[in-house]
């Protein structure tokens, strides 16, 4: 079976070709600027040329359309007709409490997905757009919905709740949702093959570590806990979110800056975390050149990140009672040698020993600590597009 994988954002498109016997990718591509003039960066993986030009998107019917074009033309595609595609796979930011495994789509978990808008006014709609284009252009062929807080869903109530008005969570679903759940499920059970154990006897720990970041307690092959809360702004310091911080700077801040509640919660997801500490960048390749070069507020970023990162693995393994694996993973953790190897020196009481050669391999599955390492810890470039191609195959199937 193949299936295309749909990752849809407000003007944009994200998408994947996968042939699944071999799990093979055929093609992969993004769709920009969608409702503005539209670009299609088109890249298939058979030695076809690469298509990168600008393609009329007014709407996300369109951009589908410039899709499976691509997919199916003599000069760039990979398929020989749209029907070659037996099933779409999309992914959806957030299920709330509904969703704890993917679905087939259908005009119920439509309805259920709206439902979930007030809990992620950016993504959700966007998702909806994705799967109305999809449906629109492909008619019946299935589609299935994976979502990115399912995962999350076994964490037990003393982890998901707040110590607030309990009839906020029961009127309005103020809970700990937890994110980056597909790429959590997917390293975690990587990292049981590469020990050589089931999951079931694991208690791991994964480091998802890029712009955006979150951990995951996975105890078992159960996620039960995450930095992560009631929206990706909580937890670890990001690339321009603030992470965990005292919510009465909020009072604070608007009485001696005159700005309001949705100004200063603007500030704290897009002009804070390691950006706003280090006045130089939310990339942590820059704040790295500018630590070499001696600015000590990119030092000082990355330090806070590093601590947080391992004061969170801490509580974790406390939380559990114990650690087998650790993991890092996205584009920080699988690829900077150096922020792996910061965290890991705070570690070194749970007998953690780092090979500082196997540490500098990058977007790898490989283990970067020694043989006599008393926890494991593994570099595991996650792969959430399989994941869902996955789920979509099977439920399709089954």
């Amino acid at each position: 079976m193949k299936i295309l994988v749909i990752n849809c954002g407000s003007s944009s498109l994200k998408y994947q070709l996968l042939d699944m016997e071999g799990e093979k990718l055929l093609a992969k591509g993004l769709c920009e600027r969608i409702g503005i003039d539209g670009h299609l960066t088109h890249k298939p993986q058979n030695g076809k040329p690469v298509f990168n030009e600008d393609v009329a998107m007014p709407t996300h019917t369109e951009a589908i359309a410039a899709v499976l074009d691509k997919l199916t033309s003599e000069e760039y595609g990979v398929v020989k007709s749209m029907r070659e595609i037996g099933a779409v796979g999309h992914r959806v930011v957030h299920g709330g409490e509904k969703f704890a495994n993917s679905v087939l789509i259908n005009d119920e978990v439509m309805a259920a997905i709206a439902e979930c808008i007030p809990l992620a006014p950016l993504h959700n709609p966007a998702n909806i757009t994705g799967i109305n284009a999809c449906k629109a252009v492909m008619g019946d062929v299935p589609q299935v919905a994976v979502f990115d807080t399912a995962f999350h869903q076994t964490m037990p109530g003393k982890a998901f709740m707040y110590p607030i008005p309990y009839s906020y969570y029961t009127d309005l679903k103020v809970r700990r949702y937890g994110f980056h759940g597909t790429s959590h499920r997917y390293v975690s059970k990587r990292a049981a093959e590469m020990m050589g154990k089931p999951i079931e006897e694991l208690k791991l720990i994964s480091c998802h570590m890029g712009n955006g970041s979150s951990i995951c307690a996975i105890d078992h092959g159960k996620s039960v806990d995450t930095s992560m809360g009631f929206t990706p702004i909580a937890g670890l310091p990001m690339g321009t979110r603030c992470g965990d911080i005292d919510v009465s700077i909020l009072e604070y801040l608007s009485a001696n800056t005159g700005k309001d509640i949705k100004e200063l919660t603007n500030i704290l997801n897009k002009m804070s975390g390691v950006l706003g500490v280090s006045g130089v960048s939310s990339d942590f390749r820059d704040l790295d050149t500018a630590a070499a070069q001696g600015n000590e507020r990119a030092k000082l970023a990355l330090d806070m990140f590093h601590y947080a990162v391992a004061k969170t693995v801490g509580s974790y393994v406390a939380a559990m009672n114990g650690v087998d694996g650790i993991i890092f993973t996205a584009g920080i953790g699988e690829n900077s040698a150096d922020t792996r190897a910061e965290i890991c020196k705070y570690l070194t009481y749970l007998g953690i020993e780092i090979c500082p050669e196997c540490n500098k391999k990058r977007g790898e599955d490989t283990f970067i600590s020694t043989e006599n390492s008393r926890v494991k810890v593994m570099v595991i470039p996650t792969n959430e597009e399989l994941v869902i191609a996955r789920d979509t195959r099977d439920i399709v199937e089954g």
